[in-house]
């Protein structure tokens, strides 16, 4: 497993962070004792404290000073060990110089990130690079993507395993309870202010296959909307729009094109929010949709986003642990196949989605990375969870406690 020219199996970079504590705590109860786990930031004071406060296993873990904005010192860390987690951002704001140093060194690398823009950019800056050098750089491995992104590939492995042909419609149905925090508040913003300034950016975050490989080889299937209307599913739920679908849905695209549309070339995949039935359940889609509008509105424009800013949580801020306990998150992925079978996958977890959960998937997508490499898909570049690490990752989460299931419908 270790590579005695790397001083590190795993380094936590933005480990005193919100998130990058949360990591670094869940690592230090689930990594074997033998993986060699560092962790990174910009002050070595700040790191000793969040150390001290992680329980014991982690007391002698090293620390290394980086910064994004010092290319020889990210150099070095990338150089230092065999994969990165990275939960610095906004990651369009700090995020490239940390993934370039990663693809440079053959350092395979995984984020959190849930920004179009960003990804596209690192995409377009290190894909040919981290292929050169064999480092497998897995964009999105939280709450944003894994679930969406490994529900459609069990999906289309259980249709293509019954002869049931690609997959045609898939619609995701997102129910769950959890809080945000700063970090995630800032990022948004950091979308935002971008694409109220420039229309080329406003024009590739609308493109469903924004993230695509190879954009001029795409079909012309017309994908579903990502902010439409409350609507109902056949069984009757309403939903509303799925805050993280303009992002989840590019990431699923990007993994059928990468694996040849191996889902099926007529592929429509789609993502709401369950809002629940009858009276009660159309109140709650319909208030819903008012106000991811009216956020997205306020976001937009210089003056209300300020207005914002003083009521929305600080970065470094983010769900209490009592409050993250509390979190739970459940999918019911609905696919029909090109023969007309019907197949659902369930994906659950316990905590805050996007922060117990979270920290749960990131680190048995980092842990996979560094302990698994020979069971992972022959596969190096700018990836997804699904084709970084596919099945290997759906059994390390399974056993972590999560819920990946796939029944004909």
């Amino acid at each position: 497993m270790s590579d005695p020219a790397r001083t590190h199996d795993l380094v936590v970079y933005g480990a005193t962070g919100f998130a990058g504590r949360l990591l670094a705590a869940y690592l230090a109860g689930a990594a074997p004792s033998d993986v060699r786990i560092g962790l990174a930031g910009r002050s070595l004071s700040r790191l000793e404290q969040v150390r001290g406060e992680l329980p014991a296993a982690a007391r002698d873990w090293p620390l290394v000073e980086a910064d994004s904005t010092d290319a020889a010192s990210l150099a070095a860390l990338a150089a230092s060990t065999r994969v990165l987690a990275t939960t610095v951002g906004p990651y369009v704001r700090h995020g490239l110089p940390v993934v370039e140093a990663c693809a440079r060194a053959g350092t395979h690398y995984a984020d959190l990130t849930g920004e179009v823009l960003f990804v596209r950019r690192a995409i377009d800056r290190t894909d040919a690079v981290a292929r050169d050098t064999g480092a497998r750089v897995v964009h999105a491995c939280g709450y944003d993507s894994i679930p969406s992104d490994l529900s459609a590939l069990l999906l289309a492995e259980r249709a293509r395993a019954d002869g049931a042909g690609g997959l045609r419609d898939v619609q995701l149905v997102a129910t769950a309870r959890g809080g945000f925090s700063g970090g995630t508040v800032d990022s948004v913003r950091a979308q935002f202010e971008e694409l109220s300034r420039d229309t080329a950016a406003r024009r590739l975050v609308g493109d469903p296959f924004a993230l695509s490989p190879d954009r001029d080889a795409e079909p012309d299937t017309r994908q579903p909307r990502d902010a439409g209307p409350p609507s109902r599913t056949p069984d009757g739920r309403w939903t509303a729009p799925f805050v993280m679908a303009p992002f989840n849905t590019r990431i699923v695209r990007r993994s059928n094109a990468l694996q040849d549309w191996a889902y099926g070339r007529g592929l429509r995949y789609g993502e709401v929010m369950g809002c629940g039935r009858g009276i009660r359940g159309a109140a709650t889609a319909t208030a819903v949709t008012a106000a991811l509008a009216g956020v997205a509105a306020a976001m937009s424009l210089p003056p209300t986003r300020a207005v914002l800013d003083r009521v929305l949580p600080e970065p470094g801020t983010g769900p209490g642990e009592q409050a993250r306990a509390r979190g739970w998150f459940r999918m019911q992925v609905d696919a029909t196949t090109e023969s007309g079978r019907g197949y659902r996958a369930t994906v659950a977890g316990q905590g805050d989605p996007g922060y117990a959960a979270t920290a749960v998937m990131l680190g048995q997508t980092v842990l996979g990375l560094a302990l698994d490499g020979d069971r992972l898909p022959d596969r190096a570049g700018s990836l997804t969870p699904a084709t970084a690490l596919g099945s290997v990752l759906v059994e390390r989460l399974r056993a972590a406690g999560h819920t990946y299931e796939v029944a004909e419908a």
